[in-house]
């Protein structure tokens, strides 16, 4: 049955998209495989991959260095977004998503290809990120999805590879499913669907254990220019140095695990754990920043805001209208986000040590109990009187209507509990 003429594969070098290229040639009879893959921060990882891709039967391999931009165009807007999926997870894997299906599709243009591929499979988020994504920027590209249909389990996909030549490259002892990036890692699979265990430590490969951290903390300075981090220590860095700068300090020091039972978009719930230390760090410098920088309405509608953005990004909507129109909320308040964090890394955890702005609305004379403040204290009673006139109104009206239950008298219960202790 075929699929598609020529196709182009989002290819990692794991085991479901080195199957997908005999897959498609074979099964689907697709004429030619172009495997991409997208340098955002892998590494070593990238070393092998473009002759793996090659071996198992591409016609091209191609590796692109997208680290600058996956830093600029998408993990910075996350950032001033401060971008946390149900609170906890910064989007480490999520963010790259859009970007590799945007290559994607510039990709399928450039070699004249009638059809993407990915190796997803129909439990996890990604086919609906790559999917959705595709769709939104060429709805005329044919989406092919191997891993999704084929029903094989993953041995016999490791062995489907290997009865084409290729041979297997996962270890059996250490069975885990892991993405690496420049922003982070993440774990999933084997040990770690049992809830009922810690991570064994060997699933851990940018952190120190808190234990073994430095036995002394070490204070670290972040500067931002409206929202976005510019120089660690008086040091000016360009963006993908600066995240592995801070991966490498805030590691050292165990910042960044997270041991996270997930809401897949799919409707599933999985464990995942992630090293995320320069996000953990960044996001944590950028909100404090801005509680120092933006008023208090704001803030109290940006959390709002960043909700929705960071299930928007979670679910694979990088592309619609929706997260455009919030991202362009969060540029507006960053226009005074500018200064500097001082931050005590200690031991697993990140504390901020002193914050400073050019833009700070935090008023000495105003906050001090000292005798140069300027607060004036007997307009106060005035404000409450006002503040609480509707709260005061409404509650006149329920005793005069009779509806009010009264309350427990709470003095008379304690004296009463005191007297039977005594007694």
């Amino acid at each position: 049955m075929k699929r598609a003429r020529k196709v182009v594969l989002a290819y990692s070098g794991g085991v479901d998209t080195t199957a997908c290229i005999p897959y498609l040639k074979h099964e689907w009879g697709c004429e030619e495989v172009v495997a991409l893959t997208a340098d955002l921060g892998q590494g070593a990882e990238l070393g092998p991959i473009r002759d793996k891709a090659l071996k198992a039967g591409a016609s091209e391999a191609v590796v692109v260095d997208a680290r600058e931009v996956f830093v600029t165009d998408y993990a910075f807007p996350a950032l001033r977004a401060n971008a946390l999926y149900e609170d906890r997870y910064p989007l480490s894997s999520a963010l790259g998503r859009p970007l590799i299906a945007r290559m994607l599709v510039e990709t399928a243009r450039a070699r004249n290809c009638d059809a993407v591929a990915h190796g997803c499979t129909g439990k996890g988020n990604d086919q609906v990120r790559f999917d959705l994504a595709v769709s939104v920027l060429d709805p005329e590209l044919t989406v092919l999805a191997p891993a999704r249909e084929w029903g094989m389990s993953r041995a016999e996909t490791i062995a489907y590879s290997e009865a084409h030549g290729i041979p297997g490259h996962v270890r059996k002892s250490a069975p885990y499913a892991i993405d690496l990036n420049i922003l982070g890692r993440n774990v999933e699979a084997g040990p770690l669907e049992d809830l009922r265990q810690e991570p064994p430590e060997e699933v851990y490969a940018l952190t120190r254990t808190p234990e073994e951290a430095p036995d002394k903390p070490q204070y670290i300075t972040i500067e931002f220019d409206e929202g976005i981090p510019t120089a660690i220590d008086g040091k000016q860095m360009p963006p993908v140095a600066m995240f592995e700068k801070l991966n490498v300090i805030a590691g050292a020091h165990g910042i960044g695990r997270l041991d996270i039972l997930e809401n897949r978009v799919v409707g599933i719930k999985t464990r995942e754990v992630y090293e995320a230390p320069a996000q953990v760090v960044l996001i944590l410098a950028h909100r404090e920043l801005e509680s120092l920088t933006l008023t208090a309405e704001v803030l109290r509608f940006k959390r709002g805001v960043e909700s929705a953005y960071s299930s928007l990004v979670y679910d694979g909507l990088w592309y619609s209208p929706l997260k455009q129109a919030l991202e362009a909320f969060v540029d507006q308040t960053q226009e005074t986000v500018t200064g500097r964090v001082r931050l005590k890394l200690y031991k697993g955890t990140a504390t901020v040590a002193g914050l400073e702005s050019p833009f700070s609305l935090y008023r000495y004379d105003l906050a001090t109990y000292g005798p140069e403040c300027i607060f004036a204290q007997d307009s106060a009673a005035g404000f409450i009187d006002i503040f609480g006139l509707s709260t005061r109104v409404w509650s006149q009206m329920r005793n005069a209507s009779g509806n009010r239950a009264a309350p427990r008298p709470i003095i008379e219960a304690v004296d009463k509990a005191e007297r039977q202790a005594l007694s």
